[in-house]
């Protein structure tokens, strides 16, 4: 059975680091109870959910996927663009080894895994304001002995990659144009789906077996994905997007 890494909220969740968000009230029993249905539509998925030790003093704990990323033969943990989120990475590292052997991004390289995104043997990584040059060219130098090519992607207006386009399905990826030039890509043969003008923040969908989860609030964009003949998942991520984390943040899936 397939794996997914996850983790408690922490209970200083309300001092997540915020980049584009005005910080509001954040409820974190309600984003625990949230994160628990989460955890419960990725195990309707087919996956074992095993979460990593809790790290209650990193507000931003829960989110998994930004220190470890994750392939079929290694995963590497990350160094945070956030230097207040390194403290997470240890944790999640040697729960992961596992399953896997794990290597790491070393100074003065960054890397969030929110800003890569995993096509077959291709990694599109997102240079952003978590993410630098050399953080993506220590990722390509890792994978590359494993025959994965790594290209980065400019990106603008959101936090992650992730936040602009996810994979939704076999050779199918749900972008938002607004964010990220798809032209660019070098997605020819690649079916592209838009997310609803009115719903800018819908691109970020995690594929988890013959099904995607997605977030509840997008209800225009889910009709899009289902007239493609996507399997949809929708889950309540309503407080978890308070601190600017979406499906894909909250896990790591070893397939």
């Amino acid at each position: 059975m397939p794996i997914a890494l996850t983790r408690a909220v922490s209970p200083s969740m309300a001092d997540c680091q915020l980049t584009h968000l005005v910080r509001t009230p954040l409820d974190v029993g309600r984003a625990a109870a949230q994160h628990g249905m989460y955890e419960a539509a990725l195990a309707a998925c087919g996956y074992e959910v095993v979460r990593v030790p809790p790290a209650p003093a990193c507000p931003d704990a829960v989110f998994v996927e930004d220190v470890l990323v994750a392939v079929d033969e290694i995963a590497i943990a990350t160094r945070p663009g956030a230097a207040s989120r390194r403290a997470e990475v240890s944790g999640v590292a040697e729960a992961a080894a596992r399953w896997r052997p794990v290597v790491a991004i070393e100074a003065p390289g960054t890397l969030d895994g929110g800003d890569v995104l995993r096509l077959g043997r291709r990694l599109l990584v997102g240079r952003s304001g978590r993410t630098n040059d050399d953080g993506i060219r220590q990722l390509a130098a890792l994978l590359a002995p494993f025959g994965y090519t790594v290209d980065a992607v400019e990106v603008g207006g959101c936090l992650h990659l992730k936040s602009a386009i996810t994979e939704a399905g076999e050779r199918t990826v749900l972008v938002n144009p607004a964010w990220i030039h798809v032209d660019s890509l070098g997605l020819a043969g690649w079916s592209i789906l838009e997310v609803d003008p009115g719903e800018p923040n819908a691109a970020n969908v995690l594929r988890a077996g013959a099904r995607v989860v997605a977030s509840d609030a997008y209800p225009r964009t889910r009709a899009t994905l289902e007239r493609a003949g996507v399997q949809v998942v929708v889950v309540d991520v309503s407080e978890i997007a308070k601190a600017e984390g979406a499906v894909t943040c909250c896990s790591v899936l070893l397939d």
